[in-house]
């Protein structure tokens, strides 16, 4: 029997993988090994692994906020509560990035830092905006998008009869085809530097925020067949396996057909199916107590990341007066020091930014009346 409850455990865990994956994304792309079959690869297959992270990320945003949502809440309060949630750790990584470049002696103009810094850089086709100081934190000018619409998008989808949500899902699905389909109508060169497509494809497929909103829309209506008892009992491992064809697919599909289309349905189905799991109580990896930890940690270490990947040991061994290829032995340990950095400095970050900010705003907790049923204590939200 699935019964609601604002503990999502397994969820928790499966973020701090879908970090690991974009990690993993960066690692492929910086070509790290001297070995070129070896990096080439890891290129081939490993590239768009964080694509599938970032649409996980996406997905789950829309579920656990349905999940979550508050039936006296209010646009004012929630738009709050989000805010709070994403804003701390984007400015300190945004002046931290800022920090770096001038630092390193990087260029410091109005487009790479002020668009970044009020999260509307994903909006823009040129790079430099884009990547702003701190590269990670476009997906937050998506999530920004997301957190604006869900007021408005939760109670027309709430309207969907139950009978009707997989019909819904179903449209949704399709409706993410539409985004590469309608790419295709834009010029192809200049090539994007990080995959075999134009540039204009991959900014308006992968970057552009209105692309983005299917997943999120994905995730709501999830949330709302779990909700309204019409899961179809899929397990989790079915939902995986899905899951796993569908990144043979983004990794097969050519141009931006493979993006993020191909992984959208089957991630979704993964959510579900590890809702439906913690709900009924079933053993997962993904809710023990390190995975669980490091899943809370999981945001703060996928903004701070590419700052370590850029200025830490990576960057400083492979700058331009240095040799870039590397000897396995050495490239492994490089990565591997990154990764702890990277957790390290997530930690501190999620330890004395993150937690401390959500703690503020919490609204203080009136004592029940004494007939009052007690109720699952208030969720910390979704970590992106």
């Amino acid at each position: 029997m699935i019964r609601q409850t604002s503990r999502l455990p397994s969820l928790t865990g499966m973020r701090f993988i879908a970090a690991v994956l974009v990690f993993l994304t960066h690692v492929a792309a910086g070509k790290l090994f001297s070995d070129a079959s070896l990096s080439g690869f890891l290129n081939d297959y490993l590239s768009r692994a964080g694509y599938l992270g970032v649409s996980f990320f996406f997905v789950l945003s829309g579920f656990i906020l349905t999940w979550t949502a508050r039936p006296d809440d209010t646009a004012g309060r929630f738009y709050r509560r989000r805010l709070v949630k994403i804003y701390p750790n984007h400015f300190v990584t945004w002046l931290a990035g800022l920090l770096l470049m001038v630092w390193a002696g990087a260029a410091v103009t109005t487009g790479n830092t002020l668009p970044s810094m009020f999260l509307v850089q994903s909006w823009s086709p040129d790079f430099d905006v884009l990547m702003g100081t701190n590269g990670p934190s476009w997906s937050l000018a998506c999530e920004l998008l997301f957190y604006l619409s869900f007021p408005l998008l939760l109670p027309l989808l709430r309207k969907i009869p139950a009978a009707r949500l997989w019909a819904a899902a179903a449209v949704v699905a399709a409706a993410v085809w539409l985004v590469p389909l309608i790419s295709q109508l834009g010029p192809d060169s200049p090539v994007s530097p990080f995959q075999p497509v134009s540039w204009w494809k991959y900014w308006f497929t992968y970057f552009m925020p209105a692309s983005r909103l299917f997943e999120f829309v994905m995730g709501i209506v999830l949330a709302l067949i779990v909700q309204k008892g019409r899961w179809i009992g899929m397990r989790r491992t079915t939902a995986f396996l899905l899951l796993g064809l569908g990144y043979v697919l983004q990794v097969a599909l050519p141009d931006s057909w493979g993006l993020v289309a191909p992984v959208v349905l089957p991630l979704g189905l993964v959510v579900a199916a590890g809702a439906v799991a913690d709900t009924t109580g079933q053993r997962s990896v993904f809710a023990t107590k390190t995975m669980v930890w490091l899943g809370e940690v999981s945001f703060a270490f996928y903004l701070v990341h590419i700052l370590v990947f850029d200025y830490g040991p990576i960057g400083l061994a492979t700058h331009p007066g240095a040799e870039h290829a590397r000897a396995t032995p050495v490239s492994i340990g490089l990565i591997v020091l990154t990764f702890g950095l990277s957790l390290l400095f997530g930690w501190l970050l999620y330890s004395f930014v993150e937690r401390p900010m959500m703690r503020f705003s919490r609204p203080k907790k009136k004592p029940p009346a004494p007939e009052a049923v007690p109720v699952a204590a208030a969720p910390e939200g979704d970590k992106l």
